[in-house]
């Protein structure tokens, strides 16, 4: 099947009959997943937010004539842990960039047998075990929106985009699961045996330590986010397989990597071509309806 026959779910948003919206691609990048290579044109950009400053600053450039801006997410020395992102500031920044779209990578670490150390999974749905995190820009502080935000959550990633990029991997070979349930620990320690095997029995296919709260936090900001999962590991549930360590992480990392990218340089002059107009309309008044304002 190929793009033009794309799936019609659309996380219940209608397509658009115009090219209204200017699509701008935000590409959050994970550990090892943040090349600013990938950029023509680059220049840096040093921002604030009334959250503070994201890990870094914001390159911009082009893809294949296509605007893009490029966050690393743990800052580009990965000097962040994961519990001390700033994702708000991050989310805030590139949509105040005027970013439609976030394309983000992430390492995780496979709980099925099938999901093997190099191969990519489009994650569809998450489950929360983190501890520590805001997930809300209305969280009643001197700089936040006024409100309450009761975003919904039953279609976390945007299926269009996940759609996109599942055709590309295709086209390009690239081992690529479809679907799979991302679970997000706190970190920045691995699981112990034991939370591994739960987790394994709750559904979860991947595991990391970043989707909570970067995706809680794009759908408040009414953007089409999507998640490219590589698996650089079996955790540590697998019987006669070495238990995760920093070491193997960054070895197969370091052996893929190109394959996120080349999906990447593909898939955004694809999403660039398209219309996005009702599906960017429908999350952002998704978004706004989701708002309790305070009572007059």
């Amino acid at each position: 099947m190929g793009v033009s026959e794309l799936s019609r779910e659309t996380d219940d948003c209608e397509l658009g009959s115009d090219f209204s919206h200017f699509v701008q691609i935000g590409i959050i990048g994970g550990s090892g997943l943040d090349d600013p290579d990938i950029l023509e044109g680059r220049t840096e950009k040093h921002v604030d937010t009334p959250f503070g400053k994201p890990s870094d600053v914001l390159i911009l450039g082009k893809i294949k004539n296509v605007e893009c801006v490029l966050l690393a997410r743990h800052g580009r020395q990965h000097t962040i842990m994961p519990s001390n992102v700033n994702y708000r500031a991050n989310i805030w920044a590139l949509k105040d960039e005027g970013c439609t779209h976030l394309l983000v990578t992430t390492a995780c670490g496979s709980l099925r047998e099938e999901i093997q150390p190099g191969h990519i999974v489009l994650v569809d749905q998450f489950i929360d075990r983190t501890t520590k995190r805001i997930q809300t820009f209305y969280d009643g502080s001197p700089t936040s929106p006024p409100g309450v935000c009761h975003i919904p959550m039953a279609v976390p990633f945007c299926s269009r985009t996940r759609q996109v990029l599942l055709e590309v991997a295709r086209d390009l070979e690239v081992k690529c699961h479809p679907q799979g349930t991302m679970v997000s620990i706190e970190g920045p320690r691995f699981s112990s045996r034991a939370e591994s095997l739960m987790l394994r029995q709750w559904g979860a296919d991947v595991i990391n330590m970043t989707t909570v709260p970067e995706v809680v936090l794009a759908n408040e900001a009414g953007l089409c986010y999507a998640s490219i999962a590589m698996a650089t590991d079996y955790d540590c549930w697998k019987e006669h397989e070495e238990a995760v360590c920093v070491d193997n992480v960054l070895k197969t990392m370091k052996e893929n990597a190109s394959k996120a990218s080349s999906i990447l340089l593909s898939a955004i002059p694809l999403i660039s071509m398209m219309d996005w107009s009702g599906i960017i309309d429908c999350k952002r008044s998704t978004a706004q309806a989701s708002i309790m304002l305070p009572k007059q």
